[in-house]
């Protein structure tokens, strides 16, 4: 499957007084490209996912490398890659590069959980989930 790809410029919000995004920013930025890929990729916003079907998705597992540091006025590009869809859980690559140049790496677990229990959600098991199985 192709990688999912989004943009994100890196903004002052995102810098150390330095100019270089300051570590924890980049956790916004996966998030923003998860966020994204559901609702661009899934068709389910996190607003429905949450809102309307009382489905969470938090993360459960990350390893993130740093290879390079983004500085003020740097465009990001992240590219999602599904790596493993288990019955409840996602497991997401996230490579991260600027003009060609791999600035980190990302790999994140979420696992689906009904809201009002707290107990994990078998994927399969919503409609809205089922083109995950199209992805590999």
């Amino acid at each position: 499957m192709p990688s999912f790809e989004f943009k994100h410029p890196v903004l002052f919000q995102h810098c150390d007084p330095a100019g270089m995004v300051f570590y924890p920013r980049y956790f916004e930025m996966v998030n923003a490209c998860v966020e994204t890929w559901f609702a661009d990729k899934l068709l389910v916003s996190f607003k429905r996912l949450h809102l309307e079907l009382g489905l969470s998705v938090p993360t459960v597992s990350t390893q993130t490398n740093f290879c390079a540091p983004s500085r003020l006025g740097d465009l990001l590009v992240f590219q999602l890659h599904v790596e493993k869809l288990g019955s409840t859980s996602l497991r997401l690559k996230i490579n991260v590069t600027c003009d060609g140049q791999l600035r980190l790496t990302n790999d994140t677990t979420l696992v689906l959980i009904e809201q009002h229990t707290g107990s994990p959600s078998l994927w399969l098991k919503h409609p809205e989930f089922a083109s995950l199985t199209h992805t590999f």
